[in-house]
């Protein structure tokens, strides 16, 4: 009835002795012990609520260094450590025994706002799929496309016979790309799942060598027409502890949010306005609800984090290097996961520079913060193998170029005449980033990345080929829904967002008209609140914010009605065939070939070697799908066949539907295909051909309403 599974530091050296307690970092003397209301104030800084108050009172000083440095100890680097670890230790426990009121009310309104998005996504994800109630092939099944991809190297490690095992076959699999054995955590940011393993190794280890059962199991009636299966629940099943482990880390997301928010505004009411915004707006702000393994999912909670570190930062006058660690800390975590999180932080520090060429940032600041960003690439980079979509990125690109008009910067001070400043910095940053982008990828060779200006050709210009089809025709690529800022209208958040934006940018430009030279930084201009000083002097925030939820709260619940009343039952009776026939009547090493959502299937539930998988962002994977994919075209058979034998395929699994479907008109399957294939136009597709006849050159060995597996005939 229950089913449980079985599955360590270093010290320093013993003649290490503590260094002499005189001087400290760069052999600058240390400063007196601070009393703990300083302590309190010098840790959080604008800490929340109130915080633009505590930096003004309980601002770090900066000691001078000596004239003369002194001699290292042979052991700093380890004392170091232990000297910071110490001290945020001692600061969390000021923390905690001085903090007030306020802070303890923020706290717990921020735990109750993650604990009800957890609850949120975790009700909305189990009424959609029933998935406590589902076998574990169908769970398996239900995580489609690229998610069921990177759920299988989860799968991998879990089921291996060690940990270290497990992550050793993930980075020599040889199923994912056959007949290649490649590295996947080079490839495709798996290191949530290596994570997740590890833990739930130790998770059901612990439980047991205690004794403890992890999940109950029973069986499931499917109906009259399907056989009964067995169902398991509890952390114990790696499904579910899966899914339960993303839920948790987007629940920890909104707390941080509203903490971002309070922190934010200076005040209670702006966590809130956060979090309600959030939640109104609920369907388009995430969908971890609905595809939990996506990238995403581990990905945006920590850019949220980010976020938070960053406008800290920005308003703090001067930077600790443990700010500045933990910015690093963060983005190595938010871009670990997600193969675009590169793009999101190129747009920040478009945004920062930005605010430094209107003189709003000091450079000395930007420079740190410009290096903490490079820091965490540079971790980033050695994490992943050497992954070259990081080094050849418009991201790596901004930093240096950026990093570069900084050390330049006085130059162009002294030999600018009548062009701004602000002007030239901004051209070298945009030239300068598309030209290097393009010398890194052209000097090393990387064409990964190239379908990512051909899209933006296609968006601009209308550019077509079939990379570009792929995508454009996707209804996550194509343009922004009529409806979209409909629903954000409805809900007052873009109206609101328009209004602050308005009144931003016209403090700006109402400031750089006031200066005398545009050149000069005024970092603390906008540290503080008075923006809208002249509103909450009439009004108070409670009441506006008060009246401003009120009015979102109309259509904001409506929205949050429509999620709770989504109520459905997962099944794919035709895959299930599909998969359950390819265990019982194909052999181990057989080779696949098909549609890329359906090889990820194949691959996780079916451990069958695959040639083309859903992960599109490398060049070799498109040209192989384009191989495969040709089957849909109009191409004689004889063509495809010889193509495919290359490759080594055994069977290729048809989905008629894919010849038929047309999300619109010029992107059914042979549509796409007629773009580049200009000497087989108007023939009839061969996909229709093989639905009908497949010999000689196939020969059908399984066939339902949705697929047909053809044998590649020898």
């Amino acid at each position: 009835m229950v089913h449980t599974r079985r599955s360590r530091g270093r010290g320093l050296p013993p003649s290490c002795s503590p260094p002499p307690p005189t001087p400290s970092r760069g052999g600058a003397p240390l400063s007196p012990p601070l009393s703990p209301q300083k302590e309190v104030q010098q840790s959080l800084g604008r800490q929340l609520p109130g915080g633009a108050s505590v930096m003004a009172k309980g601002g770090r000083k900066v000691a001078k260094p000596d004239a003369q440095r002194q001699e290292k100890h042979p052991c700093a680097p380890a004392w170091e450590f232990r000297a910071w670890l110490h001290g945020t230790l001692k600061e969390m426990a000021v923390f905690v025994a001085r903090a007030d009121r306020k802070i303890w009310i923020t706290l717990i309104l921020a735990a109750v706002a993650g604990i009800l998005h957890w609850y949120h996504i975790t009700t909305l994800f189990e009424n959609d799929r029933r998935f406590s109630h589902l076998s574990t092939l169908e769970r398996e099944m239900a995580f489609r496309t690229e998610m069921g991809l990177y759920y299988s190297y989860f799968k991998t490690i879990v089921e291996a016979p060690s940990f270290f095992s497990g992550v050793w076959m993930i980075m020599n699999d040889e199923l994912t790309e056959y007949p290649l054995v490649i590295n996947t955590l080079k490839r495709f940011h798996l290191y949530p799942e290596v994570v997740l393993a590890s833990w739930y190794r130790m998770y059901t280890g612990a439980m047991n060598s205690t004794g403890i059962p992890t999940q109950k199991c029973w069986t499931v009636n499917r109906g009259e027409y399907l056989s009964p299966v067995q169902s398991c629940e509890g952390m114990g099943d790696p499904a579910c502890f899966y899914v339960n482990v993303i839920f948790l880390l987007n629940g920890l997301m909104v707390s941080v949010f509203f903490l971002y928010g309070t922190y934010l505004s200076g005040n209670l009411f702006g966590g809130l306005l956060t979090v309600a915004c959030f939640f109104f707006n609920h369907g388009e702000s995430t969908r971890v609800m609905w595809t939990p393994p996506l990238r995403e999912s581990f990905s945006y909670p920590f850019l949220v984090l980010q976020m938070l570190l960053l406008t800290y930062i920005l308003r703090t006058q001067n930077v600790n290097r443990r700010s500045l660690i933990a910015l690093s800390v963060s983005n190595v975590f938010f871009t670990l996961p997600w193969q675009f999180a590169q793009f999101v932080l190129l747009t920040q520090v478009a945004s920062i520079f930005g605010i430094y060429i209107l003189g709003y940032i000091d450079p000395r600041k930007l420079q740190k913060i410009l290096h903490a960003h490079m820091a965490s690439l540079a971790v980033c980079f050695v994490l992943m193998f050497g992954n070259s979509m990081l080094l050849t990125s418009y991201y790596a690109a901004s930093l240096v170029v950026c990093t570069g008009i900084l050390r330049i910067s006085h130059c162009l001070k002294m030999h600018r005449k009548n062009v701004p400043l602000w002007a030239i910095e901004a051209m070298f940053c945009l030239f300068g980033t598309i030209t290097l982008k393009s010398l890194m990828c052209l000097i090393f060779g990387i064409t990964d990345d190239a379908h990512i200006s051909n899209l933006l050709k296609a968006k601009l210009i209308g550019y077509r080929d079939f990379d570009t089809l792929m995508y454009t025709c996707a209804a996550e690529f194509d343009f922004m829904e009529k409806e979209t800022p409909i629903r954000y209208m409805k809900t007052l958040l873009l109206p609101v967002v328009v209004v602050v934006f308005s009144v931003i940018v016209g403090k700006v430009f109402q400031c750089i008209l006031l200066q005398k030279k545009v050149s000069e930084r005024n970092e603390d201009l906008f540290n503080h609140g008075e923006l809208f000083g002249c509103v909450f002097s009439k009004i108070q925030p409670g009441k506006l914010v008060l009246a401003i939820l009120a009015i979102m709260a109309y259509e904001g619940i409506a929205n949050l009605q429509k999620q709770w009343s989504i109520v459905g039952e997962f099944s794919n009776l035709p895959q299930e065939q599909l998969l359950l026939w390819i265990k019982a009547n194909t052999n181990q090493d057989a080779v696949f070939a098909g549609a890329m959502p359906t090889m990820a299937s194949v691959k996780l539930s079916a451990l069958r070697p695959i040639v083309n998988h859903p992960h599109y962002e490398d060049a070799a994977l498109r040209a192989r799908t384009k191989i495969i994919y040709s089957m849909y075209s109009r191409k004689p058979a004889k063509d495809v066949k010889k193509e495919l034998v290359k490759m080594g395929v055994n069977y290729y699994i048809l989905e008629e539907s894919w010849c038929l479907k047309r999300p619109r008109p010029g992107c059914s399957m042979p549509e796409i295909w007629d773009v580049e294939d200009l000497a087989n136009i108007g023939k009839v597709p061969l996909c229709n051909l093989m639905g009908k006849n497949s010999r000689p050159y196939f020969r059908t060995v399984f066939d339902n309403s949705v697929y047909k597996v053809l044998e590649v005939t020898t």
